[in-house]
C-alpha cells in the first residue's frame, strides 16, 4: 500500500496506519533529535513527542508536502525548543513520563552514524549546534543530518532553493568556527568536512 493511502487510513483514526508511518520515518527522526540534543534519553523523548504531535495533529495534515517533510517540520521545531528550555533550564523535565516505557526508537544494531553520534565528536557538535542561531541549526539538522534535499528543505522551511543554499553555506561557516574555537576541528579538515554535501 502507497504513502497516500496509508496516510489516508492514519487520518482517519487508523493507528496501525499511523505505525507504519512511524516506522518509516522514526531512524531519521532520532537522528535528527540525537545530533541536535547529544543525549540519547533526550533524543528518546523528543522523538517519541515528535509523533505524539503528529498523531495529534494528523487530521490537520493537508498533503500539500510529503508527510516526511511536514514531520522533520515538527522535528526542528521541536529540536529548537528543547535546546531553547535546555539553556533557560538545565535541569529539565523529560517531555514524557518515566512511565512511558515504551519509545518509538528502533532497536535494529547502530548505524556507523549513530556510533559517531555516541562518540566525543558527535557531543562536540551538539554542544557546537546549541551556539549557533535557531536558524542555522535548523537548516544544518535538515541537510546535514537528515540528508533532505534542497527542494525538501525548502519546503519544511518555507523559504527559495536559493535561500537555503546561502543559509546553509552561512550555518557550516558558523558551525566550522566554532569547532575550531573549541579545539576540535583542524582548520584543513574542517573545509573539506563541510563542503561535502553539495549536491541537491
Amino acid at each position: 500500500m502507497d504513502e497516500k493511502h496509508i496516510l489516508a487510513r492514519a487520518r482517519r483514526g487508523d493507528i496501525a496506519a499511523f505505525e507504519v508511518l512511524v516506522r518509516q520515518n522514526e531512524r531519521r527522526v532520532y537522528a535528527v533529535a540525537l545530533r541536535s540534543s547529544g543525549s540519547p534519553e533526550d533524543a528518546a523523548d523528543i522523538t517519541q513527542e515528535v509523533f505524539l504531535r503528529a498523531w495529534r495533529s494528523i487530521e490537520d495534515f493537508r498533503g500539500d508536502s510529503g508527510f516526511s517533510t511536514w514531520l522533520f517540520r515538527i522535528t526542528t521545531n521541536l529540536c529548537v525548543d528543547f535546546a531553547r528550555h535546555k539553556q533557560a533550564q538545565p535541569q529539565t523535565q523529560p517531555l514524557v513520563g518515566e512511565d512511558d516505557a515504551e519509545r518509538p526508537i528502533p532497536d535494529s544494531a547502530p548505524t556507523p552514524e549513530e556510533h559517531l553520534e555516541n562518540s566525543e565528536l558527535g557531543r562536540e557538535l551538539a554542544a557546537a549546534l546549541d551556539e549557533v542561531s535557531e536558524e542555522h541549526r535548523r537548516i544544518v539538522l535538515l541537510r546535514d543530518v537528515s540528508g533532505l534535499s534542497y527542494t525538501e528543505i525548502a519546503e519544511v522551511l518555507e523559504i527559495s532553493e536559493g535561500t537555503v543554499k546561502s543559509r546553509l553555506s552561512r550555518a557550516r561557516i558558523a558551525l566550522r568556527t566554532i569547532l575550531q574555537k573549541r579545539g576540535n576541528l583542524l582548520p584543513s579538515a574542517a573545509s573539506n568536512d563541510m563542503k561535502g554535501g553539495g549536491d541537491a
